[in-house]
């Protein structure tokens, strides 16, 4: 298969973007400088906030995504991929902008876990991501049932990701006895793992120090994207 070159869609938000890199080196197998992929990244910090303009009629996000969909495509980029959940709401505009290929964080994750013979998933993300069913729809196209927080459970989420993580307020210790009882909580619903679906939760609990049983969307789109550029993962 030829090299390709990874466009990354970023600034949604700025962290995630650099989590989302770090992890295709990270799990790139290469031994020197000239095996890595060659990456393009657009941190796009004016993408108007997806949530909002999901659950509130917030200013529309797209017209800045596809720009830098097309920027990209105009730089090199061979496929594109997105570290933010929520924007794939709007998936189907992205690829209609451009002629290459845009990999589906969502779907990937799915797909995944699906061939780990996983049946229910908690999913932790955002309200417009939960409200738009984004992960409902491609867990359950993989016969997975997924569960979700309950009122309580879904603000400590979105403390986590507004609050703390994109912030950049990175002390979590006061959450700690929170997120065990919620992690309690969709054990209890049936849950055999927790979806990480918002880019700035693999950040969150890694620093609670909660990983377990979790699965990290960020490092799944990364080892994706490894694959379909020609190289191999770690």
């Amino acid at each position: 298969m030829m090299k390709k070159t990874i466009g990354i869609i970023g600034g949604m938000g700025p962290l995630a973007t650099c989590d989302l890199m770090e992890k295709i080196i990270r799990n790139t197998k290469a031994q020197k400088d000239q095996e890595h992929i060659h990456i393009l990244m657009d941190c796009n910090t004016g993408i108007p906030d997806r949530t909002q303009a999901i659950l509130n009629g917030g200013e529309d996000p797209v017209p800045e995504m596809t720009a830098s969909a097309v920027r990209l495509e105009q730089m090199g980029a061979d496929l594109l991929i997105m570290p933010c959940n929520t924007a794939h709401y709007y998936y189907d505009q992205i690829c209609a902008a451009v002629r290459i290929p845009v990999l589906h964080m969502p779907r990937e994750t799915a797909s995944l876990l699906r061939k780990k013979g996983i049946g229910c998933a908690a999913v932790f993300a955002t309200d417009g991501t939960i409200r738009a069913g984004i992960y409902e729809d491609a867990l359950c196209a993989e016969g997975i049932r997924p569960v979700y927080p309950g009122q309580e459970g879904q603000r400590l989420l979105m403390k986590m990701i507004y609050d703390h993580i994109k912030a950049g307020k990175e002390d979590l210790t006061g959450l700690k006895p929170s997120a065990d009882a919620l992690l309690r909580e969709m054990k209890d619903a049936g849950a055999r793992c927790f979806i990480l679906g918002c880019t700035e939760l693999p950040i969150a609990f890694e620093l609670l120090g909660r990983t377990e049983d979790t699965f990290d969307p960020t490092c799944i789109l990364a080892r994706a994207a490894i694959k379909a550029s020609g190289y191999e993962v770690n």
